[in-house]
């Protein structure tokens, strides 16, 4: 008799401590859901912030200003109205100065004009002489295209200066618009006459 109940308590005994480990084991599996469910939701909130964030940050910059780096300096002159190629650089910009120097010398440039663009068998380029105006576009069109060619378009000559033969077409040489507009930066850095004339003759003699 006393066997049988003590089997019997033992039997009840073991059936709750299954109980107790069935429940433990549920909470701690829900635990462990809600746990995951939490981090989910906190790892899609800050991917969604960053995504914001980003395209904020995008949407603030201001565009990117081409000046002329992959163009040839042909089709920036075929693609430019008369009158608007402007030099991105100023001749303040000593890296940019230097580096105008550098393609200067490299190019066929300085075997006519000089090393350091003050003349040899044509004209210095250090003065206010300009034959075909100093402005910027004027500039650009000449040594691009050539001075035959920049006739052929309507230009006419304003200096009185004596020239050894024309101006030859370097813009199938000079790699690119940009290094055109670095040695015209070098070209105005090397002025060293009357301000007033360094681009050319002022608005109110035009």
């Amino acid at each position: 008799m006393r066997f049988g109940l003590l089997a019997i308590a033992l039997i009840a005994a073991s059936a709750a401590h299954t109980q107790l480990i069935i429940r433990r084991r549920k909470a701690t599996e829900g635990a462990a859901k809600r746990s995951v469910l939490v981090t989910g939701v906190v790892s899609v909130s800050a991917l969604l912030v960053a995504v914001f964030t980003l395209g904020t940050s995008r949407a603030e910059q201001p565009p990117a200003v081409d000046t002329g780096t992959v163009v040839s300096a042909i089709d920036l002159v075929n693609q430019t109205p008369k009158g608007k190629l402007q030099n991105p650089y100023k001749d303040s910009e000593a890296n940019i100065v230097a580096q105008g120097a550098t393609l200067f010398r490299s190019y066929p440039c300085s075997g006519c004009h000089g090393g350091n663009a003050g003349g040899g068998m044509c004209p210095p380029l250090t003065t206010s002489d300009w034959i075909y105006g100093g402005d910027d576009d004027s500039l650009f069109r000449l040594v691009t295209l050539g001075s035959v060619e920049l006739q052929k378009q309507g230009y006419t000559r304003e200096g009185l200066i004596t020239t050894a033969g024309p101006m030859p077409p370097m813009g199938p040489i000079i790699e690119n618009s940009d290094d055109l507009w670095k040695i015209i930066t070098f070209v105005r850095s090397r002025y060293d006459s009357d301000p007033a004339y360094k681009y050319g003759a002022p608005a109110s003699q035009q």
